[in-house]
């Protein structure tokens, strides 16, 4: 929750940091770039580290360095302070976004898939609630918002850093893999990294820019800042509804339909009626892909140590990028190609998450994961 309302936090700090910085709107947006830019180095440095701090002083460490950035951005008298506390509280999130999935992913055995949803979805209920704080509060008044975080992620590093040492039953096993199982795998992975990156940039899309979307359709701001509120809260929600769902359906077969689902919501986003509705829909199909497509991973490629570190690193990746890239497509198609270009990227996640299905189905070199030492 701490996590996502921090994130959620930047945009609406814009008004107030560009009066208080003298910045031009692409300027005020560069906090959050920062931030991103800072969260791709944590998940790569935290991925590195996990052997050697173990799951307890990754998370302490990657609390207090989020702590730090976030303390930092409310104190910061300059504009380059701020970038650089900005970055700082990124690369302790990356760091926190890939020792909480890492742990919620295997530590729960075959809990672990609900286990995470439940995990992603208090994310979804943080970046609602960063929002309406900094309404509460007011824009001018972002920094009580900043360091009231700040001190909260201590406090909950301290709790975290109980969590247990001992060796998760996937890296005693990966231990005694050999280098041409990996090879194999390889295919596997890729595809998984490409899913990850996808759904990411399809949710990360929508967020971004189904306001605009909204507006170029004839909506107003008012109504299209609701609407994207709603496919937030979808996402939320559907994150909560799954987590019973997958106690009693397989991880490929929730991922499949979950995609399809997607795709069918996005393809009807292209209707001006259906707009707004539709991509709540979206949301609500999207939701479960990320929390139950990593537990299917480490059991597929329980044999490639680095493979979580790198779907979590690919998912950071497409949401980077989904913003550009779609604005790229509306400067060239027009603000029409929104829903078409999802519905494409979406449509890519299906056929990936299908043949995952078929060749994950189809080996018998992945594991199934039992309960570790941190449950």
């Amino acid at each position: 929750m701490l996590l996502g309302a921090l994130q959620a936090y930047y945009g609406p700090s814009i008004p107030a940091l560009r009066t208080r910085f003298g910045l031009a709107p692409s300027g005020a947006g560069l906090a959050l770039s920062m931030f991103y830019g800072g969260a791709v180095a944590g998940v790569l440095v935290g991925g590195t580290m996990h052997r050697r701090l173990r799951n307890g002083r990754l998370l302490l460490t990657s609390f207090l360095v989020m702590a730090a950035g976030g303390l930092g951005f409310a104190l910061a008298g300059s504009w380059p302070l701020a970038l650089a506390a900005s970055l700082i509280s990124g690369f302790g999130a990356g760091g926190m976004d890939y020792g909480l999935n890492q742990l919620f992913s295997i530590g729960f055995g075959r809990r672990s898939p609900a286990m995470l949803s439940i995990l992603n979805a208090h994310y979804g209920v943080g970046a609602v609630a960063g929002p309406l704080l900094i309404s509460v509060l007011g824009a001018r008044d972002y920094p009580y918002a900043f360091a009231g975080t700040a001190v909260l992620l201590v406090a909950t590093g301290l709790v975290l850093r109980t969590v247990g040492d001992g060796e998760s039953a996937r890296e005693a096993a990966t231990e005694r893999r050999s280098i041409s199982t990996t090879r194999i795998l390889a295919p596997i992975v890729i595809a998984f990294l490409a899913l990850y990156a996808l759904q990411v940039a399809v949710e990360t899309g929508v967020g971004a820019w189904e306001p605009t979307y909204l507006q170029l359709l004839g909506r107003g701001p008012e109504y299209a800042a609701n609407a994207t509120s709603g496919f937030w809260l979808m996402l939320t929600v559907g994150r909560f509804l799954v987590a019973p769902l997958m106690l009693r359906w397989s991880e490929p077969t929730i991922v499949c339909v979950s995609c399809i689902g997607t795709t069918a919501c996005l393809a009807l986003a292209a209707l001006p009626s259906l707009a707004p509705y539709a991509l709540a829909g979206a949301g609500l199909f999207n939701a479960p892909v990320f929390p139950a497509g990593l537990p299917w991973l480490n059991r597929a490629a329980a044999d490639v140590r680095w493979a979580a570190t790198a779907a979590i690193l690919a998912a950071n990746v497409g949401g980077v990028a989904a913003g550009p890239l779609l604005g790229l497509a509306i400067e060239v198609f027009g603000g029409g190609s929104v829903a078409w270009s999802l519905t494409i990227a979406s449509t890519v996640c299906v056929t990936l998450a299908v043949w995952l299905r078929r060749a994950t189905g189809a080996t018998a070199i992945g594991t199934t994961v039992e309960p570790s030492a941190l449950a």
